[in-house]
């Protein structure tokens, strides 16, 4: 999970999920606490489905 991609890829990571803001990768203190849960859940969603993705190069999903 990364905020600023390139430098995930410059690393050379191979899995990135792009998160949602610099100061807060994984919410966003506007939101509803409702609402702030749902982009965590997706996000979290989105990291184990890498997880169990085979990848041969450098992915972002």
């Amino acid at each position: 999970m990364a905020s600023i991609v390139p430098i995930s890829q410059s690393v050379g990571a191979n899995r990135i999920i792009p998160t949602v803001a610099i100061p807060h990768p994984l919410g966003n203190p506007a939101l509803s606490p409702g609402e702030e849960l749902e982009v965590r859940r997706k996000l979290v969603d989105k990291a184990l489905t890498a997880l169990q993705t085979d990848v041969t190069e450098q992915t972002v999903f």
